[in-house]
């Protein structure tokens, strides 16, 4: 396929602009603008639209196939969601629209969303009251450590460590970092949890809090996560629930009841919002009763009128985290989600998520290690080390995945397995796909043992084949992308 620029013809156009017939002033400084005229393609209207159309055809997504990718939880979107997203009434809405005056009432039904959302998180994560505005999962992190702090500021406690398992998502160590946290890695035992005697060794005064994915990111749950809780409590310490794996356990346990005290809840992982290539994403944020006055500003409040209005009375609030109302599209998709489901409904997202994935992980256990044998939750890490024998790695299955048709799964995380592939089918895939998906993944361990070089060229089906992937990032040169200069 060749590039946009290729395609350009001089002096073709797709669209005329008649001249203006109004004076022109611009205020800009000389230095802020071009000195030559921009080097853009010259395409028709229709050339345009069927490059674009090609480039998306080539795009791979949850509505065209299969998306295994672990950890990430990439469900598919129910369309109704997007319907509801897109009625004028939301979707043309501007944030800066007043509350309560003239014309506030265009405003009312965006705020009382955002109040019901607040609410119904509460009830299924077991919090006191939660912030809408974080943008992503990690900057839910950052938001709750940024509340840890301010708390213990408040308290006079002079700590200085957020403890993090070493099988937690990584952007826990980066988001106790940039919140001015020293990090220290708390490892795993021999069954693949967190080792409760290397927790207390490193116990002390020092410790903010701790940093738990539970499940973890071997789809493991810590039977002992309620005595893990209580002893960070026994150092003043907080305890903060990642909930990137909230899809495993959602609807059927609360992690306020299990001892938590700050909870960030993915949106577009959990409560299937749209997911991937750098956004969007939402992660609010709920703690427990003591943390409320350091929560970000706003927040909806209901007035003793039932109207709703945003409330900055907050003096502890460790300030603004996110313009407006946060990622208002993907909190109104969660909503309807929710609203759809009820909590039957959620249970058995749960309930399955949990069946799919130990029905791949059975299914593959005699083609591929697992390295700890007890059953998983949502997700489930195998271990391509039989496949190393002959040459082949975790990142040879993965792009003979692609010429299978599938998105690869996760690889080398978590770095606790090694050449670890981690898959999750998420709780909306059937068995019909789950056995295709199976029988390719036996497949790859056929070939793998029996004509690895095969593999070694894989992918052989797509428009640019196998990549150094290393070289390219340690070496980056975009030379070769121009054309004719421009």
């Amino acid at each position: 396929m060749k590039l946009v620029f290729e395609k350009s013809v001089k002096g073709r156009r797709g669209l005329r602009i008649a001249k203006s017939d109004v004076p022109t002033s611009i205020n800009l400084k000389k230095s802020l603008l071009r000195e030559n005229e921009a080097k853009l393609p010259e395409l028709s209207e229709l050339d345009v639209v069927r490059h674009f159309t090609e480039l998306s055809r080539r795009n791979f997504g949850v509505d065209t196939n299969f998306y295994p990718l672990g950890s990430c939880t990439m469900k598919y979107n129910p369309k109704v969601c997007e319907r509801i997203a897109a009625y004028p009434g939301f979707a043309h809405l501007h944030p800066l629209l007043p509350q309560l005056r003239s014309g506030g009432m265009l405003t009312q039904g965006a705020l009382e969303v955002v109040f019901e959302m607040d609410h119904i998180l509460q009830e299924i994560c077991g919090m006191d009251a939660f912030t809408m505005q974080p943008m992503a999962g990690a900057h839910g992190e950052l938001t709750g450590t940024m509340m840890m702090a301010a708390y213990h500021r408040d308290k006079g406690n002079s700590k200085s460590t957020i403890l993090v398992p070493d099988s937690a998502h990584g952007t826990n160590p980066a988001s106790a970092a940039i919140a001015g946290y020293t990090v220290k890695t708390v490892p795993s035992d021999e069954n693949g949890l967190m080792s409760i005697q290397a927790l207390k060794e490193q116990l002390d005064d020092e410790v903010a809090g701790i940093m738990l994915t539970c499940p973890n990111t071997l789809g493991l749950f810590n039977p002992h996560v309620k005595e893990i809780c209580d002893l960070i409590h026994s150092v003043d310490g907080l305890a903060y629930y990642d909930g990137a794996n909230l899809n495993a356990i959602v609807g059927k346990v609360r992690p306020g009841d299990l001892g938590f005290d700050i909870v960030h809840v993915n949106l577009h992982k959990t409560f299937a919002t749209p997911h991937g290539g750098g956004g969007p994403g939402s992660g609010p944020v709920g703690v427990v009763e003591k943390l409320k006055p350091y929560l970000p500003i706003s927040t909806v409040i209901k007035r003793v009128d039932g109207t709703f209005a945003l409330d900055y009375d907050k003096p502890k609030s460790i300030g603004y985290i996110a313009p407006f109302y946060g990622n208002f599209g993907v909190i109104l998709r969660a909503y309807v989600y929710i609203l759809m489901l009820g909590k039957e409904g959620l249970e058995r997202v749960a309930e399955n998520a949990v069946l799919n994935a130990n029905y791949i992980r059975e299914k593959l256990k005699p083609h591929y290690d697992i390295e700890h044998g007890q059953l998983c939750k949502h997700e489930c890490v195998f271990s391509a080390t039989r496949q190393v024998q002959n040459g082949i790695h975790a990142l040879d299955i993965a792009k003979g995945l692609i010429d299978a048709g599938y998105h690869p799964p996760t690889m080398y995380f978590p770095t606790i397995v090694k050449e670890a592939l981690m898959i999750e089918p998420t709780e909306c895939e059937s068995k019909d796909t789950m056995d295709v998906f199976i029988d390719a993944m036996i497949e790859l361990a056929r070939i793998a043992e029996e004509s690895p070089e095969t593999l070694k060229a894989a992918p052989i089906s797509t428009a640019v084949g196998r990549l150094d992937e290393t070289k390219a990032s340690r070496q980056l040169n975009i030379a070769n992308l121009s054309v004719d200069g421009q």
